[in-house]
């Protein structure tokens, strides 16, 4: 392995995801200031910062571990009780209580108060209207459907598809005795040299039928063995007519109720040229919108997914190639595919498609509906807004803004689970690796 070019793949991957990220971000920051909340920080990664730049209020920067970003939006919960206390005079301590859990809440209700402004209290995020509270957290996730579109798009309609066209590449001068055997003195010819087939030739109908590409004229083939096949084929610009009757073999083929079978059919003896064929521009909206529902499925199995993965470290089993990875997968699997002797198209489709894929599952994963991800803000803020309009149709007084600060001990419970999960993906990657090239 090219070990140079393996790195290279795993940068330009790492770079992807910082770049995947900053557009998560963004998606987040421009609704935020465009509705007035105050945006103390946006930053890309975590750890300690590597750069940083204030600019107006707001202090932009990128951090060492590019896992992750964030922005700082002030008020992001309602003020804490004792905030409210010291706010109206009344001096109500606000305790949460004691224990573990009760000390959390406490500790995220004060974390909240420090980006409260008592004199600029307008512009925190809880006192928006719901949809724009439901714009900004769902920004995040949809710059990475864009952007995964965006790179499907470069490379299904930009760089095309790679498929055996209807172009003939080689024509076999004739028909061995024994298919591993060179031609001999007295072979009969091939049917397609019998017929007069060209390299160079492009099929454009067989037995009558129009062809779009290799596997088309193909399949028309070898479903006439023995018999007289009309062909018409394109010759620098001109249309030939032409007629084969296709050697009958034994191959296995599966049959409609998937089973493999032996059956006769019909060859002449021709390759067609492998090619990039450009899709048409509503194919990456399609393939995206599949990988979604993909990724989606995942999801809702992820317990067992997990559960199943690391069970492959106590049994050495070899891991589903459709299965879950983390960074560090992804990451080997970009340096293997940098690493081989394909063409450099190959290698960029390969490299963008996965980049695709990583933002896909960003989206579909930032929507589930726990906090501290994008799904759990904009559930709190939606449950916001149906207590509010319930309230109306009982002719009741407006509530007070959810305190999702309560939710901390689950928001806890729910980071330590996505660490465990990581954990065992990042430790299942570098020890029962799944790899493309076996």
């Amino acid at each position: 392995m090219d070990l140079v070019a393996f790195i290279v793949g795993v940068v330009v991957l790492v770079v992807g995801l910082a770049i995947s990220i900053a557009l998560h971000e963004i998606g987040h920051l421009v609704p935020a200031k465009r509705f007035g909340v105050r945006v103390g920080q946006y930053m890309v990664g975590f750890g300690p910062t590597l750069w940083s730049r204030r600019r107006g209020e707001t202090e932009y920067g990128v951090k060492a571990i590019p896992l992750g970003g964030y922005i700082s939006m002030a008020g992001m919960y309602p003020p804490s009780p004792a905030a409210r206390g010291a706010a109206d005079g009344s001096g109500a301590p606000g305790r949460a209580g004691g224990g573990f859990f009760a000390t959390m809440v406490q500790d995220a209700r004060a974390a909240n108060d420090e980006t409260l402004d008592s004199a600029d209290d307008n512009r925190v995020f809880y006192r928006l209207p719901v949809y724009k509270r439901v714009i900004i957290m769902l920004g995040g996730p949809l710059m990475n459907l864009v952007f995964a579109l965006v790179l499907m798009t470069l490379v299904l309609s930009g760089i095309g598809v790679q498929t055996v066209t209807s172009t003939v590449a080689s024509v076999s001068a004739c028909v061995p005795a024994q298919a591993a055997q060179e031609c001999q003195a007295g072979d009969p010819p091939s049917p397609a040299a019998a017929a007069g087939i060209q390299p160079g030739d492009v099929i454009v109908s067989v037995d009558g039928q129009d062809v779009a590409d290799f596997a088309e004229a193909a399949t028309l083939i070898q479903a006439a063995p023995g018999q007289s096949v009309p062909i018409v084929v394109d010759r620098d610009g001109q249309s030939v007519s032409l007629t084969v009757t296709p050697d009958t073999v034994t191959r296995q083929i599966v049959d409609e109720n998937g089973q493999t079978v032996d059956s006769e059919v019909g060859v002449i003896g021709v390759t067609g040229t492998v090619d990039y064929v450009r899709q048409p521009i509503w194919s990456a909206p399609v393939a995206v919108a599949e990988n979604v529902g993909a990724v989606a499925g995942l999801v809702v199995q992820l317990p067992v997914k997990v559960y199943e993965t690391a069970a492959t470290l106590v049994t050495g089993e070899q891991r589903d190639p459709n299965g879950l990875r983390s960074i560090v997968g992804a990451g080997a699997i970009a340096g293997e595919v940098a690493a081989t002797d394909a063409p450099v198209v190959n290698r960029v489709a390969v490299i963008l498609s996965l980049l695709a894929a990583l933002n896909i599952s960003l989206f579909v994963f930032n929507l589930i509906p726990l906090l501290p991800l994008d799904g759990g803000h904009i559930a709190v803020a939606l449950w916001g807004g149906i207590r509010s309009w319930w309230a109306r149709v009982r002719g009741k007084a407006q509530p007070a803004p959810v305190d999702a600060t309560k939710l901390a001990p689950l928001t806890f419970v729910v980071v330590i689970a996505l660490v465990v999960m990581g954990g065992i993906l990042i430790i299942a990657d570098l020890v029962n690796p799944i790899s493309l090239f076996g």
